[in-house]
Parts: structure tokens; sequence; C-alpha cells
């Protein structure tokens, strides 16, 4: 019994070599998709995967791609840090890799295609698709040549010759941005270069065509894997839900509404609560996504403190409160628009329309949308907030005055002028000085005065005969 036991544990330690040489050689791949406009929260993504990769001690990092392109600045970003990875990074291109794009997956380690798929295109367009000036166009041609070249060259033995060949041609590489590069037998000018799976197996740009990840992991020789893929946390999908237009609007009558309450109720601090959550809400996912710069929250905020000085500093509504409004506009709606700073250049007239349509609609639906609930809210008889709102009429047949009886008892009395009276001055009565403005012209100083009425603790005087 006892040599049983001593067996059944034998045999038991050693069958666990064949499952630790297989853990051994299964390879962990991290997959990243990248199947919409390249962006800044694309360009945010990215480096959260690679910090994720990195944790995760992965073998491979896979990009399954399939865009149209995006913005220069941010594929440039997830180029270099491409380029900079200790982990091999492959690509997938699931149909298209253009511009932003093309420029992406060129830097990759290797290229898959699925057939009928296609790269190139890259030359740098405005959101209506016209060539950008050439000051852009030579940024992208340098940035893919530059690309191409960190590839290195394959060392050719041909005939007894030595021969050092691009592994992926620069040339090539610009000549997918600007349609004057000749390249013979591949390209003319006036076209810009784009290749279908077999053009860029045949040119080096792709190492072989795949239906799937599976079809490019058993391609390159990895038969167990464990694949992980990359999920945006809450934070992302908040941040790709708040910048949706409609979600904007709707923060725009916060802040408008917010405001409006706080101005009607001041020192309930709840309202103007709202508002700065609804502004932080508005501000913090545009400029994580690039869109609102520092200077146009800016903008924003100097317009509320000169509403803010108009309505309390400098009663009325003039210069201050005129600006105020024109920059709290201006700042929502430029922090909606795609621009850089000051560079309007490549700015779509169609972004416009919908930045201003979404700005104006969230603050007329505020004021009209404060207006309502300012009635219901703060309603007398059933308003969750009913007490902060005054529900009793104080009469004068009940004894309420608006003024102190000390003021009405002066209507009759006798005192000097202690000032000119043009007509407003100042009056000695019963050796106190009042305010007092003179009914009929002007009164000189030291004359002899009577008080005729008693208004709104103001005294009105005439004049007297010696």
């Amino acid at each position: 019994m006892k040599h049983l036991k001593n067996i059944i544990l034998l045999v038991a330690f050693f069958s666990c070599f064949p499952a630790l040489g297989q853990e051994e050689n299964e390879k962990l791949v991290y997959v990243f998709s990248i199947n919409q406009e390249i962006t800044k929260a694309t360009w945010r993504q990215t480096q959260q995967a690679f910090r994720a990769a990195d944790t995760l001690d992965a073998d491979l990092f896979l990009i399954h791609m399939n865009t149209y392109g995006g913005t220069v600045l941010d594929a440039d970003s997830i180029r270099t840090k491409i380029l900079q990875s200790k982990i091999p990074v492959f690509v997938f291109i699931d149909n298209n890799a253009a511009s932003a794009g093309a420029l992406i997956s060129i830097a990759c380690d290797s290229i898959y295609m699925r057939p009928g798929g296609s790269i190139g295109a890259a030359t740098v367009v405005n959101q209506t698709g016209q060539a950008m000036p050439d000051k852009y166009q030579s940024y992208m041609r340098s940035t893919m040549r530059a690309t191409a070249e960190a590839h290195g060259k394959d060392t050719i033995i041909s005939s007894g010759d030595t021969i050092y060949q691009w592994r992926r041609d620069p040339k090539i590489a610009e000549a997918m941005v600007d349609d004057r590069v000749f390249i013979e037998g591949l390209i003319d000018t006036g076209k810009v270069l784009t290749f279908t799976p077999t053009e860029a197996i045949e040119n080096g740009y792709c190492e072989g065509t795949a239906e799937t990840i599976e079809d490019v992991l058993n391609q390159i020789g990895i038969k167990e894997y464990n694949i992980v893929k990359y999920e945006p946390s809450w934070i992302e999908r908040i941040i790709g839900w708040l910048v949706h237009p409609v979600i904007s609007g709707i923060l725009i009558m916060a802040i408008i509404g917010g405001i409006y309450f706080e101005m009607q109720s001041p020192g309930i601090g709840f309202p103007l609560g709202v508002a700065i959550l609804a502004a932080v809400a508005y501000f913090a996912p545009l400029y994580l996504e690039g869109l609102a710069a520092n200077w146009e929250i800016v903008v924003f905020i100097l317009g509320i403190i000169l509403v803010a000085v108009e309505i309390f500093i400098i009663p009325g509504f003039g210069v201050a409160g005129i600006l105020g409004v024109l920059f709290i506009f201006v700042g929502l709606v430029l922090s909606l628009i795609d621009n850089v700073n000051f560079e309007f250049e490549h700015v779509e007239l169609r972004g416009v329309g919908i930045a201003v349509t979404t700005v104006v609609l969230g603050i007329f639906g505020g004021f009209v949308l404060a207006l309502y609930l300012g009635n219901r809210i703060f309603s007398a008889n059933s308003g969750p907030f009913k007490n902060m709102a005054l529900k009793t009429v104080q009469n004068k047949s009940e004894g309420y005055l608006s003024v102190e009886n000390s003021f009405l008892a002066l209507k009759g009395k006798t005192g000097t002028s202690k000032t000119v009276l043009r007509p407003g001055g100042k009056v000695l009565v019963d050796n106190e000085v009042y305010d007092a403005i003179a009914e009929n012209g002007f009164i000189d100083r030291d004359e002899k005065i009577i008080i005729t009425k008693v208004e709104a603790t103001q005294l009105y005087v005439e004049k007297t005969e010696e």
C-alpha cells in the first residue's frame, strides 16, 4: 500500500512536466485596436495599452487596425512609441491603413494585411479632404521617410556581390505623401501611392496576408498563445460620452441655469456648485481630447468674472457685461473647434456651425429651463425649496413700513442746509446730518429749510423764509 502511494506521487510529479513545458512555450499577445479616427484619445489609449503590455510582460504587441487616418500630431506620437518599444510590435491591417494609419503601420516591426485591404494615401488633408499647404506635407514626408529608415537595411549577397537594401524603401514611404515623387515601374507623378496587399508584399511593405489575428500568429510561428485585449477604462468611456454635442449642450444649459439661479437667490451655493461642476465636466474632456486649449478656458473664466463685476460691482448692463457675455460665448464655441492655438486654417466651416449651434441652443435652453424650474423649485406652495422663497406679503395696513419711524417723524421739521443742494446735498436737522433733495431749484449753504416729505428713506426739503 505504501509503495502504491509512492508510485502515484511519482506519476503525478512527472506528469506535471509537459504542462510546465507547454506554459513556458505559450506566448502572451497583447492586442490593441485602432478602428476609428486617430485622435488625442487614441494616443492616450495607446500609452495605456503599452503600459499594460509592459506590466504583463507581453511577448508581442499586436495592433488591429482599420482606419482612414486622423491627426498627424497624435499619429506621430504613436509612431514614436512603437519605434521605442522593447516589445515587438506587429500590425494587422483589417482593410484600411490610410494617412496617419499608414504612418503607424510603417513604424511596426511587421505588417500583415487582410486580402482586399490597402495602405498609403498619407497626404495631409483638412476635414474637407483638401490638401494642406506644403509646410504640412514637408513634415509628413520627412516623418514617413524617417520611419521607413528606422527599420534599417538587409544584407543581400548575389553573385558574390554584397548589396545593402532598405527593408522598407524610404522613397516609397515618401511617395505615399507627395504626388510629385516618381518611382519607375511603381508610381508616376501626379498620383499618391497606395498599396494593395500583393503590391505591399512585393515592395517590402507587408510580410503576408491574413484573415484573422489568429491567422497572423500562426504565420509568424506562434502556436500556443494567450490573447489579452485592451479595454478602455471607465474614465475613457465617460470622456467619450461627455464630448458628444448633445451632452455638451446639456452641460451648457446647466452652466447657464446654475448661474441664473445663483443670481436670483444669492447665498444658496447649490446652483453655483452645479454650474461649476457642469463647467468642469464640459471643459475637462475637451481639454483631454485636445480640443479646448488653455487660452480658451481662460477666455471663458474671464467672461464669468466680467459678468460678475457687472452684476455685483457696477450694476447695470454696460461694457463689462457685454464683453463678459461675448467672452463666455467665444470660450464655449472655440473649445468645441479642433484648432491649434490661434491656427484656424484647417478648421472646417461645418464644425464651426455645429459648435455655434450647440452653444446657442445650450444657452437658450439654459435660460428657458432656469425660468421653468425657477417657478417649480422655488414655488411658495409646493416647491422643494419653498422655504427659501418669500411666502408672505408685508402690507402697510398691518404696520409694515419701508422706512423707520424716526425718518417719518422728521416730516415738518426745520433745519439748515449743510451743503449746497443741487438738488441733492446734506442738511442739518436736530444736530443730525441727513441726505436730502431740494424740491424746487437749488438751495445755498446755511439756508433755512423745512422737510416737506419722506419717501423711501429720502428726505425732500424746501427753502423757508426767515
